[in-house]
């Protein structure tokens, strides 16, 4: 069934909601490379995408959420052979997203993270953008393009 989001057709979604916890991470990345396996990924785009999904969910779980258990939410769009993945807190937010992106960066340096997470996301993707307001949450889309893709029915 197709559905309308944003103006755009898509072929197939997924939304799923969870508490900030770190045990629920492992389950995003399963729900998500579930969500493409119609698209047939080589095992490198699967995992260039479960980890740029990982990375995206632990920044959103840890740093989004850093005094509270808050929600988050994992929506996932096919069109064709692309997928986009929305990971989305309502947490403290990111001051300045410039920064946040520049290597070995890390605003929580007390929990020996390492900084990369933005980098690894943009490496592993087509594309990555970033909106953010303190006090207000963060919103990672990630869009990754897969090689081929069968007909999806």
């Amino acid at each position: 069934m197709e559905r309308v989001a944003e103006g755009v057709r898509v072929d197939n979604y997924l939304r799923l909601v969870f508490p900030s916890r770190s045990e629920n991470e492992s389950l995003a990345r399963v729900a998500v490379a579930s969500f493409v396996a119609p698209l047939d990924p080589t095992m490198e785009e699967l995992t260039e995408l479960k980890t740029a999904v990982s990375e995206a969910v632990t920044n959103a779980i840890i740093h989004g959420y850093p005094d509270e258990i808050g929600e988050v939410v994992v929506a996932c769009a096919l069109h064709g052979n692309r997928v986009q993945v929305v990971v989305e807190d309502r947490g403290v937010g990111i001051p300045d997203v410039d920064l946040a992106k520049q290597p070995m960066y890390t605003s929580r340096p007390e929990l020996e993270r390492s900084g990369m997470g933005m980098t690894i996301m943009e490496t592993f993707v087509d594309k990555l953008e970033v909106e953010s307001k303190p006090g207000e949450g963060t919103r990672v889309t990630l869009i990754k393009t897969f090689r081929t893709a069968p007909d999806v029915m």
